[in-house]
């Protein structure tokens, strides 16, 4: 019988909690330290799958909530699965919608403020689109506003029809605007039930749905910035039979590398962790170093296609004028494909034309600037640099600040 993924570690950095191994799946296998670049509804925007794969990206994340709503998991199923539908061949993640259906319902600008210190906004003339409760979450669609609502086996059976190799979890996403009794009751009465639900309906689709590769779930650790609940978390999802674990929710940027170490000194050692949303330099560090596997984000691609590029030493906006005659490549260090074809001025010409080749250009440059700097890392760990690697590049980076 096929395993829907087999972890293997090769090397651990002596005193603090980084390794470095190996992800199979069904449809390949993945280096680890690892970033996931992410294309929400079976697309990453401007590029090609080629594309994307030739920035060294070696697996993708998409999006349950999107394709549930768009085309439907049904259409992509009939298609033979993610790989086949989008023309990827390398190994896949889907969330699990929990992030979308709940942010829609939140009163403030952003889900997941990292900084902690923000106050509540309120919705103001913004309409409530989700209601949680113990069982689920029902939301409005924000394409046409028609009622849905998710469960912890609903978004099972989406992430089976989507068929990827690694699906998360249902789970509820606080904030560090709830205060540390919501958490508890969040943990108690939802996620940790919820993980329960998830995997009892994920086994019975791995065993009903033969005619598919088996697909591996992920458990998601929450408790927010929490120290007790983070562990109470990570220890009752590591007793059960997860292939890997997530390490989600909102949590304080200025402590993530300590969050991070208390969910994984309780998780099993010999399964991958994956870290949620995470491609910001530092704590891509901080993350590799407290035991982090592998990581996605949207960012990368987001800030590129507004014109926001990132070098060695820090990130730049390449609409300013002085690259207007700069005929030079917009980084001599960079491998990828913009950085070997194209001048600094003709990528500014690009943007102020408001031409979709700069974004595809600048997108290229930017996964492939996280995906290398991932693999750096993992190099890094491989032959014992790892602490002189992360002194050096994260001087140079943040030099500007």
């Amino acid at each position: 019988m096929t395993l829907p993924l087999e972890f293997t570690i090769r090397n651990r950095l002596q005193g603090v909690l980084a390794r470095t191994g190996e992800i199979k799946t069904p449809h390949g296998t993945i280096a680890t330290p690892a970033f996931i670049p992410v294309g929400t509804r079976a697309a990453m925007k401007a590029l090609t799958t080629d594309q994307l794969k030739d920035t060294g990206a070696q697996a993708m994340l998409v999006n349950a909530y999107h394709l549930y709503l768009r085309p439907g998991y049904d259409v992509i199923d009939g298609a033979g699965g993610i790989n086949t539908f989008m023309n990827w061949k390398g190994p896949t993640f889907s969330d699990s919608g929990g992030f979308q259906v709940m942010s829609l319902g939140v009163g403030f600008k952003k889900v997941i403020d990292m900084d902690g210190t923000s106050a509540e906004k309120p919705l103001g003339k913004k309409e409530k689109l989700a209601w949680i409760d113990d069982d689920g979450v029902r939301f409005k669609s924000h394409i046409d506003g028609s009622m849905h609502k998710f469960t912890p086996e609903l978004s099972m059976q989406i992430q089976h029809g989507i068929g990827a190799d690694i699906t998360f979890a249902f789970d509820e996403l606080t904030t560090l605007y709830h205060d540390y009794y919501y958490q508890v009751e969040s943990l108690d009465k939802r996620t940790h039930p919820w993980a329960q639900r998830s995997l009892a309906e994920h086994k019975r689709l791995n065993s009903e749905r033969s005619h598919r590769p088996p697909q591996a779930l992920f458990g998601v650790v929450q408790g927010a910035d929490h120290e007790d609940l983070r562990r109470k978390s990570a220890k009752f999802l590591g007793e059960m039979d997860f292939d890997g674990y997530g390490l989600g929710g909102a949590l304080r940027k200025d402590a993530i590398g300590n969050i991070v170490r208390w969910m994984v000194e309780e998780l099993p050692e010999k399964k991958p962790r994956h870290m949620l949303g995470i491609s910001e330099p530092n704590d891509i560090f901080a993350c590799i170093e407290n035991g982090a596997d592998t990581f996605d984000c949207v960012s990368p691609a987001r800030v590129a296609r507004n014109g926001a590029l990132y070098t060695r030493y820090g990130r730049v906006n390449i609409t300013r004028a002085q690259y207007t005659r700069d005929y030079t490549s917009f980084d001599a260090e960079c491998d990828c494909y913009t950085c070997q074809n194209y001048s600094s001025a003709y990528l500014h010409h690009l943007f102020n034309a408001d031409e979709m080749l700069g974004k595809t250009l600048a997108t290229i440059h930017n996964e492939r600037f996280i995906v290398r700097l991932v693999d750096d890392i993992r190099s890094s760990i491989d032959d014992n640099t790892f602490f002189e690697f992360k002194e050096q590049f994260l001087t140079d980076y943040y030099s500007k600040k």
